[in-house]
């Protein structure tokens, strides 16, 4: 059977458009750091790079190169840590997209060890060279208490929706551990309209 993370971890991905407390267990991601305009072509190859790098994993799966037996599954969803550089914050500037500081990432299965990552990362750099790939790590990471909700709308739009989250996290006497946030990316920006596409919005709570 194939594993949807749409279904079987579905309270982890699709949260509704209302705030909800969850715990996030420990997850293995490949991942790459930036800064700078995410509109740009830098962070399009940035992108392309951990999404080869996913697809190599699920072919060694699904042929059973690296586990007892074929493991077939959906790629996970992009993923990103957004921030703002300690720069701008400290002077206060206006917001301005060539400040954002981000980790993007690809949830990788819970079997793939560090040896594992950086083997398919020497082959998929081989078959398909990009110079981001010298950047990428192999990170276990384990959010915790967090507060999320679905955003439906452009990314430009965030802004009413963690408005509502962080009255969520007053009413319930919750507080933002870290300025940064986690978005995860359900929809393709290249075929669904700017209103329809869905972002699960994530930070950590005390």
């Amino acid at each position: 059977m194939k594993f949807e993370w749409r279904k079987q971890e579905k309270e982890l991905y699709l949260p509704k458009e209302k705030p909800i407390k969850i715990n996030v267990p420990e997850q293995k991601f490949y991942t790459l750091s930036g800064q700078g305009d995410p509109n740009g072509q830098q962070f399009s190859e940035e992108v392309s790079a951990l999404y080869a790098l996913s697809y190599g994993i699920r072919m060694l799966a699904k042929k059973g190169l690296i586990s007892k037996e074929p493991f077939e599954y959906t790629v996970y969803p992009l993923e990103g840590l957004w921030t703002l550089s300690d720069e701008a914050v400290a002077e206060g500037r206006a917001f301005d997209k060539a400040d954002l500081v981000y980790k993007i990432m690809i949830r990788q299965p819970d079997f793939i060890t560090e040896e594992i990552a950086f083997a398919n990362l020497e082959q998929v750099t081989k078959k398909k060279p990009n110079p981001n790939n010298q950047k990428v790590k192999f990170e276990t990471i384990e959010e915790g208490i967090c507060v999320q909700m679905l955003h439906v709308g452009p990314y430009s739009e965030e802004g009413k929706t963690f408005e509502v989250m962080e009255r969520y996290c007053s009413e319930h006497r919750l507080s933002r551990k870290t300025f940064s946030h986690r978005e995860i990316y359900l929809s393709d920006g290249r075929k669904v309209a700017p209103e329809k596409m869905k972002t699960t919005l994530r930070y950590p709570v005390k």
